[in-house]
Formats: structure tokens, C-alpha cells, sequence
């Protein structure tokens, strides 16, 4: 391995190296979301209830797409990842430049899609009339900037293949801060309203993918390689059956989030803002477990690649005890704290019930991160050694469950039944994925020697 390329996971002690790549993961993952939190404490603060509660109504929607995004580079990054441990670093070149180019193609076409069925969702969500025309507004242009959404998730997600999760996280930081700043001078400065938080995320997304793809050209630069492929359709195969269900996966939660949104929404917008401030605390206590789990399948994806599943075992213990330390901690935070938390996206003065809402909603929820933690890691594992057929039936049983339930019994509760729906899912989801992991089939899974 030249020294120019350091991050393989494949040789000594996995304790030290995956933590401090776990670590990076995390607290870029939580930049990610730190700047969507920011979008609607400072449109809940500065424009009002009903604004905030138009966010709401399109995050359903954003945060599907967002999930697509990242689904599909972690799904090319698992096959870049494999070929890393390998050491077959040429391929590892042609894989890399063949996801970038069919990334690019896949985002023009949702981008063109999610522009033509952009009122007919909303209005399919069932979107209250008094928030429609911002809720959509939002949409579209957001719709606009779907290409620089999915290359930076791939760029970020090739880093994080070849064991540098630290160039991901000082790019979100970059466009965190940027965003926010953005976020004041649109919505305060020039009162622009829900649309000026659509365009602050478009130009912090362009700016850092433009960064990001600068930085990733450098570092492969410095590979010594005799020439590499730009496009292969063989390597692209195996991309797809595994970016395929990734996307699936990473999309679960905000497919579910889009139904649920469907059933909620007929509580009117005092429930819709309440659980809109609770849903976007939610995303941003979960992403520490989503990353750790994500760390574990670049680490079982290079063990996998090097031929040496012996290794796995470790590091999945290393992952279970950080995710669930983890989950517990913000737990405790939300149990302490959540009233107040949800309190920063509204008025406290004119919002009462919605806060009391939000806050009934966390509190339950937050008892079983610890639960969503172990889930994400087992995943991890069986997404790592491109176990596709029981990582994607993990994730279907998960959105089953949450789904099925809060349709039956949402209006006997009002609306109430969503704060145990994803615990019931997630328990659900865990007691496949750990089957899967003792029984030990995916050991004699090899994406390398398909195609």
C-alpha cells in the first residue's frame, strides 16, 4: 500500500484505527443535520408556526432524496472499499470514475422527475392548504440542486471508502457554517422566507461538492498506477447490486417518514409543527448510530476485500459498544432536556401544545436509540460483506412494521401511535439482522469475483 494512501483497516488492533475513523463519521454526519436544524429553528423563530410547519411538510420528501443520495455512494463505496483491501488499486481508479459518471446521469434524471411531480406530491401528502404554496416552492427548488446533493454525498462517501473519514467531516463543516449564514441573510436580512433556507442549502451543496471533487482528484493523483478505465460496465454491475438495496435501506427511514407524514397530516398543523420540531431533533440524534454503522461496513468491506473475515468479529464488538454508548447518552440528554430542545424551533408563548408534543414524542423514542444503534451496526456488517438479500429484508421488515402500525391505529390514537412505531421497527429490524450475523452465511459472500 504507498504510503501517499493511508486508512486501510486490514492489519493489527482494529480498536484504535476504527474509532478514530468512526469518530470523523460521526461528527460529520451530525454537520450534515446540524445545518437542516438550523433551517427551521431560524424559519420557526423569524417567519412563524406556519412556516416551519411547511418545512416539515417537504422534509418527508428532502429527506428521501437525501437518504437516495447517500445510499448510493455508500452502495459504490462498498465495492471501492473491497477492491482498497485488495490492494487492486487500478480497478479501484475505473470504479471509482465509473460510480462518479453514473451518479452524475442518475441525479440529472430524479432532479427533471422530481420537478414535474412536485405539486401533485404535495398535494398526494394531503400538505394543508395554508402551508402548499411554500411547502411546494421549497420543493422545487430544492429539486434544482439534486446534482450537487448526489456527487457530494459520493465524494464524501469515496473518501470514506478509502479509510479518510476526516476530509468528509471539514467539508460539512465548511458548508454547515456556510449554510447558516446563508440562512440569516436570506430569511432575516432579506425576508425571503421558506425559499431563502431552499437556496442557502442549493449554494452551500454546490460550493462544497466543487471542494470536495477538487480534493478527491488530488488524492487520487497521488496513486501510482500504470492507467485506469474511465467507465466499466462489469465494475458497474456490481455497484448496483449493491448501491440497489443500500438505496433501499438508507431510504427506510424516510420512506417511512413520507407515509407517516401522510397519515399525521390530517391532525392540522399545530400536531404537524409539533412533530416536525420532534422529527428533526430525532434525525439528528440518530445520525451518531447511522454513522457508526456505516463505519462498520467500510471496515468489514476492506477485511472482506483482503480475504480476512477472521478480523470481523472485533470490530463489530468495538461498533455495537460505541453505538449503544451513544444512543444512551442523547437518550438521557432528550430526557433531560427535550421540552427545551424542542422549545429553540418555536414560541414557547403561541406554540404550548405543539411543544408538548414534540416533547411526548422524544421522550418515548429516545429510550430506544440504543436499540436503533445495534440495528445499524449489524447492518453495517451484512452491507460490508454485500450481503444484499438479508440486509434489504432487514430493512423491509423494519418499514413494514412502522408503517403497518401507525395506519391502524392513528386515528384511535390521534396520531399518537408514531412515537412507538419506530421502536416496535427497529426491534424488529435487529432480531433479523443479529440472526443473520451468527448464523454466519455472509462470510462466503465475494462481490469481486462477480461480473
Amino acid at each position: 500500500m504507498p504510503e501517499s494512501i493511508k486508512g486501510n483497516m486490514v492489519e493489527g488492533n482494529p480498536t484504535k484505527p476504527l474509532i478514530g475513523f468512526a469518530l470523523p463519521m460521526v461528527a460529520g454526519n451530525l454537520f450534515q443535520q446540524f445545518y437542516n436544524i438550523m433551517d427551521s429553528i431560524i424559519v420557526g423563530n423569524v417567519v412563524g408556526e406556519e412556516a416551519l410547519a411547511a418545512v416539515g411538510a417537504s422534509t418527508a420528501v428532502t429527506m428521501l432524496f437525501v437518504m437516495v443520495a447517500m445510499g448510493t455512494g455508500i452502495g459504490c463505496s462498498v465495492v471501492i472499499s473491497q477492491l482498497f483491501g485488495a490492494k487492486q488499486l487500478e480497478k479501484m481508479k475505473t470504479a471509482i470514475s465509473t460510480a462518479l459518471l453514473s451518479i452524475l446521469g442518475f441525479s440529472v434524471i430524479l432532479s427533471l422527475l422530481g420537478v414535474a411531480i412536485n405539486k401533485p406530491l404535495m398535494h398526494l401528502m394531503g400538505t394543508p392548504e395554508n402551508i402548499f404554496g411554500d411547502a411546494a416552492e421549497y420543493m422545487q427548488i430544492y429539486f434544482f440542486g439534486f446534482a450537487f446533493l448526489f456527487l457530494y454525498n459520493a465524494f464524501s462517501a469515496i473518501f470514506n471508502a478509502l479509510g479518510d473519514s476526516k476530509k468528509p467531516l471539514l467539508f460539512l463543516m465548511f458548508s454547515s457554517l456556510l449554510n447558516i449564514g446563508l440562512d440569516l441573510y436570506f430569511v432575516a436580512g432579506l425576508h425571503m422566507g421558506v425559499p431563502g433556507v431552499a437556496w442557502a442549502t442549493l449554494i452551500a451543496q454546490g460550493l462544497s461538492a466543487v471542494l470536495s471533487f477538487g480534493f478527491l482528484m488530488r488524492k487520487l493523483g497521488q496513486l501510482e498506477t500504470d492507467g485506469y478505465q474511465r467507465f466499466d460496465r462489469a465494475l458497474l454491475k456490481n455497484m448496483v447490486k449493491v448501491a440497489v438495496p443500500t438505496i433501499v435501506q438508507q431510504s427506510i427511514v424516510s420512506v417511512g417518514m413520507l407515509l407517516i407524514q401522510s397519515a399525521v397530516n390530517r391532525f392540522g398543523s399545530t400536531f404537524l409543527a409539533g412533530y416536525t420540531a420532534a422529527t428533526k431533533i430525532d434525525s439528528i440524534a440518530i445520525v451518531p448510530m447511522v454513522a457508526v454503522g456505516n463505519a462498520a461496513s467500510t471496515y468489514v468491506a476492506q477485511n472482506m476485500g483482503a480475504k480476512k473475515p477472521e478480523r470481523i468479529g472485533q470490530g463489530y464488538r468495538i461498533c455495537l459498544v460505541m453505538a449503544a454508548g451513544i444512543g444512551m447518552a442523547i437518550a438521557v440528554i432528550l430526557h433531560l432536556a427535550g421540552s427545551q430542545v424542542v422549545g429553540m424551533f418555536l414560541d414557547a408563548g403561541s406554540s404550548g401544545e405543539a411543544i408538548r408534543i414534540g416533547t411526548q414524542y422524544l421522550s418515548t423514542v429516545s429510550l430506544f436509540y440504543f436499540m436503533m444503534g445495534v440495528m445499524n451496526v449489524s447492518n453495517g456488517v451484512l452491507r460490508g460483506a454485500a450481503d444484499m438479500g438479508w440486509f434489504l429484508g432487514c430493512s423491509l421488515c423494519n418499514l413494514f412494521v412502522r408503517v403497518a402500525l401507525t395506519y391502524a391505529l392513528a386515528d384511535v390514537t390521534q396520531g399518537m401511535i408514531i412515537m412507538w412505531a419506530s421502536p416496535v421497527g427497529w426491534a424488529v429490524g435487529l432480531a433479523i439482522a443479529v440472526a443473520r450475523y451468527f448464523h454466519g452465511g455472509w462470510k462466503g459472500k465475494d462481490i469481486l469475483s462477480e461480473g
